[in-house]
């Protein structure tokens, strides 16, 4: 006799088989993790009554398939179910003997049930026309067939089984797209990526080919038994008993990567919340890191089994690079188990979790600094982007992890190195460009480095925004040597630049007028060179480049500086044209603010002008 399922309506069991599960393939998860269910409750029996005689290494899951009768079977030998059990738990939607077993035991110790929802039983007809469910109760003589073909209804019949415990047998779809779940190799999959650590054995007879007995060129096809899941995952196991090449090799495999990992950070954190997670630092970029179609997120399980490829609100996205697991029994699933609830759980994880990330990171700066700077390479930019990002919101916790090349050491170091070994300095110094050795050229730097000290040379193009973002690093504040904010001069210096300024002011403001720059003025910093530019305000000239390269329609303009090395003869020179032939001047200054501006590595606006002007000098 057919009978209505419970449920209010039919469209609820079209939400379950069409709308909550958005990924066919998870049936065989949720029928899966229902078995294994079966057989927690039979143990937990077990160990609390002691007329029950069962063992666990006696307990299994095992999947058949039947590519000619187009069915798909799972059995296990758990707890079975009653009539009543079938008619409860699969007549109503969302009717979970799990649920409620849980909810019985809950002041008892360690019960890990998966299958809280009542619904994941029915994702089966995502992918079967019939679902049959074959069930003899532990301790029962009598076993009943439950049978569905979907939204129709169901069917209670008395049915043959020898030993207790849950057959479900799919039959299913005949659409060419389902052929796939009658394949051997794709049931294997499944169950190795969703449910590979699942505590009990899942076992598969799979079809092996060997070479016939006296005939080494013909094969012959035969059946053998196959336990397919790893039972205990490696993130569960302690660590005193993992060799580090267990944590390579599973890197390798669950990651698919050739080069090993800078390190791992296993924990296993119990108390409020519980979870086991295993993260790797790669020691690489992947091919697509730096793109938009990269996924951050790690694997998330819950009591071992495979909830999300990628959750990406475990991770923020300055340590996006990090791959690995986290399993807990703690989360809060939604109804279909594909996506999560958000919840203090998860976010209490992910802050663990980047706080661990960090601290990894620092120790390996401290105690493998080679490894560090593979690092570095692979990942800094992004670890830059992470402290611009946000309006500096997560300056504080990444200023330490920040490398720069120096120009006393010729290799990058931290903050901490150049605040350690420079005390008494009053700022941190720094200067950008292209490359190390377009840096050192500039006379700016030169200036620095020839009274003994220290510069940070910063070669991506996010460097001196990052440094802004930051501002100070333990109460230093940062600057820019081609800043006019650079004070380095002795006051006897600065009375005497101050005087020389003053003297010449009419003739620097013709200067000003004639290239039109925010001033024009002497410097005593410049060793060689005869002119640079300087900028004023928060806009410097590499910001000026770097905001003027992207697509947008703005134009920056830094409020630049032309700085005359008052020890130059071109001083002399300038002064005596002043006095002769201000149309001279004119000509020259144009042409020593173009030499600044190529220094700088800025366009000159009007070349043909300049490279006549020069013609002409040369001329004369």
């Amino acid at each position: 006799m057919k009978k209505e399922f419970k449920a209010e309506s039919k469209r609820l069991m079209e939400l379950m088989i069409n709308s909550i599960y958005t990924n066919k393939e998870i049936f065989l998860r949720e029928i899966i993790s229902n078995a294994s269910d079966a057989i927690d409750k039979l143990h937990y029996k077990s160990l609390t009554d002691r007329k029950i005689k069962v063992k666990k290494n006696d307990f299994n899951i095992k999947v058949d398939v039947n590519k000619e009768a187009r069915t798909l079977t799972i059995s296990d030998n758990g707890i079975g179910m009653t009539k009543e059990e079938l008619e409860n738990n699969l007549g109503t939607i969302a009717k979970s003997g799990s649920f409620d077993f849980k909810n019985e035991n809950a002041k008892k110790e360690n019960i890990d049930i998966i299958g809280q929802f009542g619904v994941g039983f029915y994702s089966a007809f995502m992918v079967a026309s019939k679902v049959e469910v074959i069930s003899k109760a532990f301790g029962s003589e009598e076993a009943y067939r439950w049978s569905s073909s979907g939204i129709e209804g169901y069917s209670i019949t008395k049915a043959e089984k020898e030993n207790y415990g849950t057959d479900i047998i799919l039959t299913i779809k005949e659409d060419e797209e389902f052929n796939q779940y009658l394949e051997e190799y794709t049931i294997k999959n499944l169950i190795k990526k969703y449910s590979d650590y699942i505590t009990y054995p899942i076992k598969m007879e799979l079809t092996k080919s060997r070479p016939k007995k006296g005939k080494d060129n013909e094969f012959e096809e035969y059946k053998e038994v196959e336990v397919i899941n790893s039972l205990v995952p490696l993130w569960k196991r302690n660590k005193k008993d993992i060799k580090q090449e267990d944590y390579d090799t599973f890197y390798s495999d669950k990651f698919f990567d050739y080069e090993k990992p800078l390190t791992q950070i296993h924990t296993a954190a119990e108390g409020t919340i519980e979870y086991n997670s295993l993260i790797y630092i790669p020691s690489h970029a992947a091919y697509d890191y730096y793109s938009k179609d990269y996924e951050k997120g790690l694997q998330l399980y819950s009591n071992g089994v495979l909830v999300m490829e990628k959750c990406a609100d475990l991770v923020p996205d300055y340590f996006s690079f990090i791959k690995g697991v986290v399993d807990s029994p703690d989360l809060s699933l939604n109804i279909s188990r594909e996506t999560l609830q958000q919840n203090r759980v998860l976010k209490t994880i992910a802050t663990n979790i980047e706080k661990r990330v960090k601290t990894a990171l620092l120790e390996m700066q401290e105690k493998n600094l080679e490894d560090y700077l593979k690092f570095w390479q692979a990942f800094g930019m992004q670890i830059k982007i992470g402290i611009y990002n946000d309006f500096g919101a997560n300056k504080d916790k990444l200023q330490d992890l920040l490398m720069f090349y120096s120009s006393k050491e010729k290799k990058l170091i931290t903050l901490k190195d150049y605040i350690n070994r420079n005390k008494d300095y009053k700022d941190i110094y720094y200067a950008c460009g292209n490359s190390i050795d377009q840096i050192a050229m500039l006379p700016q730097v030169e200036a620095v480095t020839d009274k003994d000290k220290e510069v940070l040379f910063c070669t991506d193009y996010v460097d001196e925004f990052v440094l802004k973002t930051l501002m100070k690093y333990e109460e230093k504040e940062f600057k820019n040597v081609c800043s006019d904010k650079i004070d380095i001069d002795s006051e006897e210096e600065k009375e005497k630049l101050n005087k020389l300024n003053e003297k010449s002011k009419d003739m620097l403001d013709l200067i000003k007028d004639t290239i039109a720059v925010k001033e024009v003025k002497f410097t005593n910093k410049l060793k060689n060179h005869p002119v640079c530019l300087t900028s004023a305000g928060e806009i410097s000239v590499e910001m000026e480049k770097v905001m003027n390269a992207m697509p947008t329609n703005e134009n920056i303009n830094a409020e630049k500086i032309l700085e005359i090395n008052e020890a130059h003869p071109i001083a002399k020179k300038l002064e005596k044209l002043y006095q002769n032939d201000k149309e001279a001047l004119k000509e020259y200054s144009k042409v020593l603010y173009a030499q600044a501006r190529l220094i700088e590595g800025l366009p000159i606006e009007n070349p043909t002008e300049i490279t006549n002007l020069i013609c002409d000098m040369i001329a004369k």
